[in-house]
């Protein structure tokens, strides 16, 4: 399944937006904060932070239009919300997202 076919599930947009919000996250902590402590540049913070915020929000809003919008249960909604809130989570995740996203899309009238 390529991107834009991964993008057209609402699973998918999860499975997507989870991973890039996961690595801005990575970006921020491993480049970014020692940019700004160890180097004296907050430029990366001043950045990456207000961006993977602008990340997280919008997989927030996501989750709520799969769960309330797709009929697709609140229990899967919030472990994907808690996994959001724990570092690396949504990599932790995905494979587990996969299984979901082909369950949901093959329970979709053709």
């Amino acid at each position: 399944m390529n991107f834009r076919e991964n993008y057209k599930s609402p699973i998918g947009k999860l499975r997507v937006l989870g991973m890039i919000e996961g690595l801005s996250f990575v970006l921020l902590v491993a480049v970014a904060m020692p940019f700004k402590y160890w180097l004296g540049m907050p430029i990366l913070v001043r950045v990456l932070g207000p961006l993977h915020g602008l990340l997280f929000v919008w997989l927030c809003a996501e989750i709520a239009q799969a769960v309330f919008g797709k009929d697709w249960p609140l229990p899967r909604g919030a472990i994907v919300f808690g996994a959001s809130l724990v570092p690396l989570g949504p990599f932790l995740i995905d494979s587990w997202l996969k299984r979901q996203q082909t369950e949901f899309d093959a329970s979709l009238p053709s």
